[in-house]
């Protein structure tokens, strides 16, 4: 109900909404009001209809707001009504020195991006070392080396000073930024970094300064990156990647006495070599975790096949760890965590093939064309293939092991098709498309990246598709422990877009899967008010009065992926993978549209978050 009395020349209007109100305002005008919602809040608790009313970048009112006024009104009757989406886990950290988008994660719903993840990104960095910073990121993240060259605006060399750089612009969506382990150690050791030398006691004082006056200056947080799978461009191991747990806990102390501030860390546990490191390594990270105190861990969690239960062993050891008082967090994805496989895309069958390597570097167009030379066809299919690992290439050696068997492995490849099919059926596999047309599978890989021009795509799901379902995967996502990450938007742009999870993890887990449905309050709140309370934001993450302004309108029941595609708008002509989506009314940061029915308006009050200054 709602009442308007007239008291010395004004109007007080007194409101009673369905969920909140300010009490009462005077004839306020708001900027922008959003009517006829379904409100998703956040919280988890299950939604409910009405109006919110948005003034100076916040949340002033929820409730019915129908006949009040506003400078712009969106009608999102039929829609859901979220908060803007917290991504915890993403590599901009060089795009964003010039690229004002974050596309793709804006086209996503998320409006506020964490950078630094895996212990590698820009900053601290000494000038002479600028080139080796841009191979590691080259390499681990594969971001073409000549893009970030070109694109990078240095003009930094501490991180405090990274950070004035990246704000002093602003940017479509927030962004926050978390110190890296591997830039911080090639700043503080020089070479001997870069060689895996233990870190003397002054060295690790000196990386504690680091990341401490990084953490005054609004850093989110530190990150480590302990992966045999991560290599530099020159095929070398990461710095950090060996980094003795004296170190680790050393640089952590960073931390004390600070009231924000969260560690993250990820790492395959010595896969390559067997099961019989995992406690070893678990119980360094553990120590890490624990040294942090109150300041929240996560770590990276997925299903390999090569250790098909370790995941269980990681949410184990995580419970037990909560238990002792330890904060141990699981990042984790909606999704089978594999790569794009095509002509345009870094990788696909036939690159280890001599013919292959001699066109390689042919533009798409004329590749096709040898291609299509049946002479050229059969010499190929006939060749036997190169190591594409090993001393100087930062290609792991998992791609050689795959390649060498890929009459196995495409048991596990799909076409990716106009309808992108994230969890599909093993009879729609490669493998038994090839023998019901009675043909190999390479013949039939050869055939499929010629399709549309050379534009079609293979996916292959690597990882968390152990058992050729997301069973597994749904006990992750639910998992009091877990929460959502992993996206690595800004990185991989040749192999992955999965800046996309949140849409697949609204529409297939809260609508279209049969089997394991999460509800859709579930899926938000983990997104939001979870993603926001680990990383300390208090301002962001529901809808509430006094919240900020960050909220996505949706067209749930019409909410849909498109298929990846190509775009060259890197510097140097650089070319990524890009991934739109429908249903996306609109999102708003800071009460500002930047994003209607899937394209960008233009709108850039993005900012950086500087965590504690909140």
């Amino acid at each position: 109900m709602d009442c308007r009395i007239k008291f010395a020349g004004a109007y007080l209007e007194f409101s009673l909404p369905a969920r909140q109100s300010a009490g009462y305002h005077l004839a306020v005008t708001y900027d922008v009001k959003i009517t006829g919602g379904r409100i998703v809040d956040g919280t988890g608790l299950d939604s409910y209809v009405a109006d919110i009313g948005i003034k100076d970048g916040k949340i002033v009112e929820i409730g019915k707001l129908a006949d009040a006024p506003a400078k712009k009104e969106i009608k999102a009757d039929g829609a859901i009504v979220t908060p803007g989406f917290v991504d915890v886990h993403t590599h901009y950290d060089g795009q964003v020195s010039w690229d004002a988008d974050f596309a793709p994660s804006s086209l996503h719903g998320v409006t506020t991006a964490v950078m630094g993840s895996c212990g590698v990104g820009f900053a601290p960095v000494k000038e002479h070392d600028q080139e080796r910073i841009i191979k590691l990121m080259e390499g681990v993240e594969d971001i073409p080396g000549s893009a970030l060259s070109e694109g990078i605006t240095w003009g930094w060399e501490s991180f405090p000073e990274y950070m004035d750089k990246i704000d002093s612009f602003p940017h479509t969506i927030d962004f926050a930024a978390q110190v890296p382990h591997d830039v911080v150690r090639v700043f503080a050791m020089g070479d001997r970094a870069l060689h895996n030398e233990p870190a003397t006691d002054e060295d690790i004082e000196l990386m504690r300064t680091i990341v401490s006056d990084a953490l005054d200056a609004g850093a989110v947080g530190f990150t480590t990156g302990r992966s045999d799978n991560h290599r530099t461009a020159d095929g070398d191991p990461t710095p950090a990647s060996e980094s003795l747990t004296k170190e680790l806990i050393g640089i952590v102390k960073a931390f004390e006495g600070k009231t924000h501030g969260v560690v993250q860390a990820v790492s395959d546990f010595d896969i390559l070599d067997g099961d019989e490191r995992f406690h070893e390594e678990f119980d360094i990270l553990e120590s890490l975790a624990a040294a942090a105190g109150d300041h929240p861990f996560s770590m990276s969690v997925m299903q390999r096949d090569q250790s098909p239960n370790q995941w269980k062993w990681i949410m184990e050891r995580c419970e037990a760890a909560s238990k002792k008082g330890v904060k141990m967090h699981m990042q984790v994805a909606p999704r089978p965590i594999g790569v794009i496989l095509g002509l345009q895309a870094t990788f696909n069958p036939f690159v280890a093939h001599p013919s292959y390597q001699k066109i390689a570097g042919l533009s798409v167009e004329e590749r096709v064309k040898a291609m299509k030379d049946p002479a050229f066809k059969k010499q190929m299919l006939s060749e036997d293939i190169v190591n594409l690992a090993g001393e100087g290439s930062s290609i792991p050696p998992l791609a050689d092991l795959l390649l060498r068997n890929i009459d196995k492995v495409s048991m596990r490849m799909y076409r990716l098709g106009e309808t992108p099919d994230y969890e599909p059926k093993m009879d729609t596999c490669l493998y038994k498309e090839a023998i019901t047309k009675g043909v190999s599978v390479l013949d039939l890989m050869y055939d499929i990246l010629l399709e549309d021009d050379g534009k079609a795509f293979i996916y292959f799901p690597i990882y968390n598709y152990t058992n050729f379902s997301l069973d597994n995967v749904h006990k992750m996502l639910t998992h009091p422990l877990s929460i959502p990450g992993l996206s690595d938007g800004g990185a991989h742009v040749g192999t992955i877009c999965d800046a996309s999870f949140p849409t697949y993890y609204m529409q297939h887990w809260g609508r279209d899967r049969e089997k394991g449905k999460i509800k859709i309050e579930t899926i938000i709140q983990s997104m939001t008010q979870r993603t926001a309370k680990y990383l300390g934001f208090s301002d962001r993450g529901e809808l509430k009065v006094g919240k900020k302004a960050d909220i996505n309108i949706i067209d749930f029941d019409n909410l849909k992926l498109h298929p990846p595609n190509v775009v060259a708008d890197l510097p140097a002509g650089g070319k990524r993978l890009m991934q739109h989506a429908d249903g996306y009314l609109a999102t708003l940061v800071s009460g500002e549209v930047i994003q209607e029915n899937g394209k960008l308006t233009g709108k850039r009050p993005g900012r950086l978050v500087r965590s504690g200054q909140l």
